[in-house]
């Protein structure tokens, strides 16, 4: 299930996307408010204790800054894509592999820790719906063909699990997973963090944003 589930989740979005081409993504910020908050306790409750428990402190601190930093330099490439912000050019027929290579680089990192916690692979089902649901207004409404499209989003549906995968089969990979975990960490912190920060409406005070976290870290420490 761990390999099927973040499939099903992206080709899902995108079918929901193609049958009711919605043409705004405004409406999903309380679905991305609730995302990063469920990404960012699950992390919290469920991978930072794991990893601190098995390896030197600070070198794993080291990753985490090391993860951090990774996204920030694989949205450069992305615009933003993997919290709900797609930048590019609409008008291009051209297929969009910088969007594509830096979304893909994200969800393999994803899916390493999966392989030492499956408990943390609803925090990224519950990130990618909205991602790819804003990924799939923003294709379906570019001047790609359909096959580019359905190709970008297959591959990008099947990242994840290989991610996955390939901790689990391959020995090196293994003799550093934690490693690669607080690598992850230091992914999820920030792309959590933007995405509470961006769903935010001028700093104002918004209820339903307020009850939407409370309810996302509810939800991630009973899991």
């Amino acid at each position: 299930m761990v390999y099927l589930l973040p499939i099903l989740a992206v080709l899902l979005s995108f079918g929901l996307v193609f049958w009711l081409r919605p043409k705004s993504k405004e409406r999903f910020k309380l679905l991305l408010a609730f995302s990063g908050t469920f990404l960012l306790s699950l992390t919290i409750f469920e991978l930072l204790p794991e990893i601190y428990g098995s390896e030197r402190p600070k070198v794993l601190g080291i990753f985490i800054m090391l993860g951090i930093l990774l996204q920030i330099f694989l949205e450069f490439f992305s615009k933003g894509a993997e919290h709900g912000h797609v930048h590019q050019s609409s008008k291009s027929q051209l297929f969009p592999w910088l969007l594509f290579i830096s979304l893909s680089l994200h969800s393999l990192l994803e899916g390493v820790p999966v392989h030492t916690n499956e408990t943390i692979i609803y925090g990224i089902l519950i990130h990618k719906i909205p991602i790819a649901i804003i990924l799939s207004i923003f294709l379906l409404a570019s001047n790609l063909s359909m096959p580019k499209i359905l190709t970008f989003v297959v591959l990008f549906a099947i990242m994840t699990p290989i991610g996955t995968f390939l901790t689990k089969e391959i020995p090196f990979i293994n003799d550093i997973q934690s490693y690669l975990n607080a690598l992850a960490i230091g992914v999820f912190f920030h792309i959590s963090t933007v995405i509470l920060f961006e769903s935010s409406d001028g700093h104002t005070f918004n209820l339903r944003k307020l009850v939407v976290i409370i309810l996302g870290i509810a939800i991630a420490y009973y899991l």
